[in-house]
């Protein structure tokens, strides 16, 4: 099935400036000298979920979900929905829920061939199941975090930088419904404040206004950019004063509402 393809990202001064990754969700492979942090580099959803082995244990019945079984036509879909499918794969890895590993590999060899990366996520395909049949958990979670890496690297040789960045967006979606849900039903401050990342809804807000127009100005992503900035005034703490459960509950509700935005595809 061959997706509908986006314009190129072009070079337009009237698109904002490309936001400020934080430091903490840079995969070491952007580091070294051969790839660099570019405009195609966006926050390892790998880095993302490491907040979640801090919360076990993960709520995985309260949040399950299935792939579609029917592919969109539309890249951009293609990759918000693959992004939360890596961190689907995040998520069963953490739980140890090994026996899903299967079903999480043949999803991302039909989402990598819809967006080109066919052969590339292969190969990490294959290595997910041999990993999940010896428990290699370790393994496991370096293939997922590959994955969105070598997709990536596709992404590179098309030009298509706001692919990438709707993979994270996608992933991060995942996590804060998934954190939200672990802190609402097992709360301390502690675990509160593995939520409270004001410095990552913003530079997710940030993002969604640099995408090409086309996607940025859809009705869902102009929605999506207003519940992030909302997200970002709440969950900055007055001084002195800490998390609470109502501050959670109200984050897990715009996680909730973020989630529905995200995978509305296009009619």
């Amino acid at each position: 099935m061959v997706a509908s393809v986006l314009p190129m990202r072009a070079e337009d001064p009237a698109r904002e400036a490309a936001p400020q990754i934080p430091k903490d969700l840079i995969d070491e492979a952007h580091v070294r000298e051969e790839l660099g942090v570019n405009e195609f580099t966006a926050p390892s959803i790998s880095k993302l979920f490491d907040t979640l082995q801090f919360l076990m244990p993960l709520p995985i019945a309260d949040v399950a979900r299935k792939m579609p079984a029917r592919m969109s036509q539309d890249r951009a879909d293609l990759a918000m929905e693959l992004g939360f499918l890596i961190a689907d794969g995040f998520l069963v890895v953490q739980a140890e829920q090994l026996e899903q590993v299967e079903g999480l590999a043949k999803d991302l060899t039909r989402y990598g061939k819809a967006l080109g990366a066919g052969d590339r996520v292969n190969r990490h395909a294959a290595s997910l199941l041999d990993s999940a049949k010896n428990k290699d958990v370790v393994q496991l979670k370096k293939e997922l975090s590959s994955t969105q890496q070598d997709v990536e690297a596709e992404l590179v040789s098309l030009r298509d930088a706001d692919l990438a960045h709707l993979i994270s967006l996608g992933g991060w979606i995942r996590a804060l419904e998934v954190s939200t849900v672990a802190v609402e039903k097992q709360f301390s401050e502690e675990r509160a404040r593995k939520v409270m990342r004001e410095d990552i809804a913003d530079y997710y807000t940030e993002s969604i206004g640099g995408l090409e127009p086309k996607i940025s100005e859809r009705p869902n992503y102009i929605a999506m950019r207003e519940v992030l900035s909302g997200l970002r005034t709440g969950m900055v703490l007055e001084e002195g004063k800490p998390p609470t459960i109502e501050i959670i509950k109200d984050i897990r509700q715009q996680a909730a509402k973020l989630v529905e935005l995200a995978l509305q595809r296009q009619q």
